[in-house]
């Protein structure tokens, strides 16, 4: 299901036939997976992109109230989501460095110590344009960093490109400081 530019990145699809769960208790499932979703399942950040489907349920004419299925659906999504294996994403941008010759083997050292990966090397009269994906998260300090290394003679774009997994030693990382382990 591709929920990309939906308000909330989540959908509840309701295949239920036959009124297992009443029409007046979908709504608060809705509102109990929707506010899971912003808590997160792993360090805190919300959960994005999801489908949901309701394929079954019950209720007691006596018991069953809006709060109950509200906490049932927040519960029942906190469970779906352990079991689906999770992954931490992080923003990685594209960047463009135009530098000096002279500085290029530098330049390069630096993007691959953030992370970052090399797309593409073009030669422009006397430069060089170094093309590569770094996660936002490495990119701070850069611009000073990019002047230092090359005497202020490089400049750099970057834009959001897309997002990816973070690796698994920087996610475990992450997670620890979210639960205060860190």
């Amino acid at each position: 299901m591709d929920l990309r530019g939906s308000e909330v990145g989540v959908r509840l699809a309701d295949p239920i036939v036959g009124g297992a769960v009443p029409r007046e208790y979908i709504k608060p499932i809705d509102q109990g997976i929707r506010e899971a979703l912003t808590r997160g399942i792993l360090a805190g950040f919300p959960v994005i992109g999801v489908g949901v489907s309701l394929y079954d349920g019950s209720f007691h004419e006596v018991d069953s109230s809006e709060m109950a299925f509200k906490v049932a659906g927040s519960l029942a999504f906190q469970d779906a989501a352990a079991k689906a294996k999770a992954v931490l994403l992080e923003p990685l941008m594209e960047v463009e460095v135009v530098t000096p010759e002279e500085f290029m083997g530098d330049v390069i050292g630096d993007i691959n110590s953030r992370r970052g990966k090399i797309t593409h090397l073009e030669p422009r009269s006397g430069s060089q344009i170094i093309s590569a994906f770094v996660p936002l998260a490495e990119m701070f300090g850069y611009a000073t960093q990019l002047r230092s290394m090359t005497q202020g003679r490089a400049t750099y774009t970057m834009q959001f490109d897309h997002y990816d997994e973070v690796p698994r030693s920087v996610a475990d990382e992450i997670i620890a400081r979210a639960k205060g382990g860190i």
